[in-house]
């Protein structure tokens, strides 16, 4: 089945960020950072870092979130929920299969790439994770689930990027588990859940229209920005708790450095809540927030196990 391409009246560059928006560069980011900050968790408890596994790992994971990705585009284009969104790949070309192939395609590779890790250790619980990861993907996206639809997709997103891919990391460096690294996942599970909550301030009407009940269709724009600071704040609060418990060292105090992206996001939201041709970027902002959080907190257990 194919669906009509989006045919832009625009000049050639306007549809070239069209396709930039769609592919997402930057949204990639939000694969690497569970893999950095595990990796540098394990690097930092025991000293000891393989770097061939950390970059298979790193571009397994990009391959699989370019699954979960083209996967959305076309599930929600069978809902009608993209009608509007110019951007999205499957409105560009008009071919929902070829989406759908290229998709699997990308989820295929990214597996290969877990299961040559898992194969040369010998040891099979780092594929049992990120399937577990994959299908809390497909729960949250694909049908007959679609349980972003009912609100659940940032907690889903949490889990499959916080506790789960941290605790496949962290046993593909060290063939152990860590109470330290579960816990920091909840730092990085949020500000991941978070760019998926931004990423709906811009198309709360197409939303409700098709009956897809995010977070911020039922709690309104205002209150979801209102709530903003909260979120941001707890990624502060809980470095500095587990600095204080010294769960943490010291300098994932780093993660301070990051505060300037969280003041940016909220202030963004705050002030364009309610004009989706300026708050459509917002979720960009989150993305934002999540890459510098990650890196400097990253940093403060790298650093550690370097002293």
């Amino acid at each position: 089945m194919t669906t009509k391409p989006f045919v832009s009246s625009k000049s050639h560059p306007a549809r070239k960020k069209l396709w930039l928006a769609a592919i997402k560069p930057p949204m990639y980011s939000v694969a690497v950072m569970p893999i950095w900050v595990g990796s540098a968790i394990a690097y930092g408890l025991t000293g000891s870092l393989n770097l061939q596994i950390f970059l298979l790992f790193t571009l397994s994971a990009i391959l699989i979130l370019a699954w979960e990705n083209l996967s959305n585009d076309v599930f929600d284009a069978a809902t009608g929920v993209d009608v509007n969104k110019h951007h999205s790949l499957v409105n560009l070309t008009g071919n929902r299969p070829l989406i759908f192939w290229i998709g699997n395609l990308c989820l295929i590779a990214g597996l290969v790439g877990v299961g040559a890790i898992a194969l040369a250790q010998q040891d099979f619980t780092v594929v049992g994770l990120i399937l577990l990861c994959c299908g809390l993907g497909y729960l949250y996206q694909g049908p007959p689930f679609r349980l972003g639809y009912r609100g659940l997709g940032e907690i889903l997103c949490f889990f499959a990027f916080g506790p789960l891919a941290f605790a496949a990391v962290y046993y593909s460096q060290t063939k152990t588990w860590s109470g330290i690294s579960l816990i920091a996942s909840v730092v990085v599970g949020i500000t991941t859940s978070l760019v998926l909550f931004c990423s709906h301030f811009h198309q709360v009407k197409d939303d409700a229209t098709v009956g897809k009940r995010s977070p911020i269709v039922r709690l309104g724009t205002h209150r979801s920005a209102q709530l903003l600071p909260w979120v941001c704040g707890s990624i502060y609060a809980l470095t500095l708790l587990g600095v204080g418990l010294k769960l943490f060292p010291v300098a994932t105090l780093l993660i301070f450095l990051s505060a300037p992206s969280a003041y940016r996001l909220c202030r963004h939201a705050l002030m364009h809540h309610d004009k989706p041709e300026k708050v459509f970027n917002c979720k960009f902002f989150a993305v934002g927030l999540h890459f510098w959080s990650g890196l400097f907190f990253g940093l403060g257990f790298l650093f550690a196990g370097l002293g």
